[in-house]
């Protein structure tokens, strides 16, 4: 069974779910916004016993231990930055990569910037930056459904975050596909001292060229549900068009944004699938 296990990185302490054996191919797994690493338990432990070394951590902002208060400390490098670090201080110099929305625009960085460290890369819900860009520009419904990063950079978006309770994330979630105790889980840790503020200060201090990110070439499964709120069609039928390696897209109907939690069984069996067919590759 998965367990929290906590890494310190310099000042910052990470809760890291894990599971599997130590000697297994290690397996980094990011959350994206509003959730925690928790919404990768299902993967995690089918992962585990397939062999693998599956590790999921709450992210900067979302872990106690890592919640500095400065907007700048969000930089998008500096969450890249967290990622790799936490595969050197486990000695995993290659790994294969799983990312969902957030934690899939980071995959995707990771994968363009450093592909020498990736074995396979698997993102959900979070087409190639350059795709997201496209579709912004050429999809009015696009910008429409990604109109929430304009709001969260709003200056009093967390003041009014906190004063609703953070109930519009909650239904957010909710009509999305997590489960409603899994929702209000999220929402507890994101009511905690500096959690929101860390959270919404990913969007608050992206600093990426989405439309300049080059095409990643390392072996890479995208999975989209046909019922999702903030992606649309085109810019995850895009996403073929920046992959210039072996490439699967999994379209899953009838699925929202947070598929790992509406739909556990069937995505934890693409990413085990996945992994495994580029673990048994980089064997041979």
């Amino acid at each position: 069974m998965p367990e929290m296990e906590h890494i310190k990185l310099g000042e910052h302490v990470f809760s890291v779910l894990a599971d599997g054996p130590e000697q297994g191919a290690p397996v980094l797994l990011l959350h994206g916004f509003p959730v925690t690493g928790w919404m990768w338990r299902a993967p995690v432990e089918r992962l585990a016993g397939a062999g693998f070394r599956a590790i999921a951590p709450d992210q900067r902002g979302y872990s106690q231990g890592a919640r500095p208060t400065a907007t700048d400390d969000y930089a998008t490098e500096k969450l890249t930055g967290d990622a790799l670090a936490i595969m050197d201080h486990i000695g995993a110099r290659q790994f294969h990569l799983v990312g969902h929305d957030w934690g899939g625009q980071l995959s995707w960085l990771i994968a363009a910037q450093a592909p020498e460290r990736l074995l396979s890369l698997t993102v959900l819900s979070r087409p190639h930056p350059a795709a997201f860009a496209r579709a912004m520009a050429e999809d009015k419904e696009q910008a429409n459904r990604s109109r929430h990063h304009r709001a969260f950079r709003e200056a009093d978006a967390i003041e009014r975050m906190r004063a609703a309770k953070l109930e519009p994330l909650r239904r957010a979630m909710i009509e999305q596909g997590v489960p409603e105790a899994d929702a209000e889980k999220y929402v507890r840790v994101l009511l905690e001292p500096g959690a929101i503020e860390g959270a919404m200060s990913w969007y608050r201090a992206s600093n990426i060229a989405a439309a300049s990110v080059p095409a990643v070439r390392v072996p890479t499964l995208f999975v989209w549900g046909d019922r999702d709120a903030t992606v649309g069609r085109q810019a995850a039928e895009l996403t073929k068009d920046y992959v210039d390696a072996p490439y699967r897209f999994e379209e899953i109907a009838g699925a929202g944004h947070f598929l790992v939690e509406e739909f556990p069984e069937r995505v934890s069996e693409l990413i085990v699938d996945h992994v495994r067919t580029h673990a048994k590759a980089n064997a041979k």
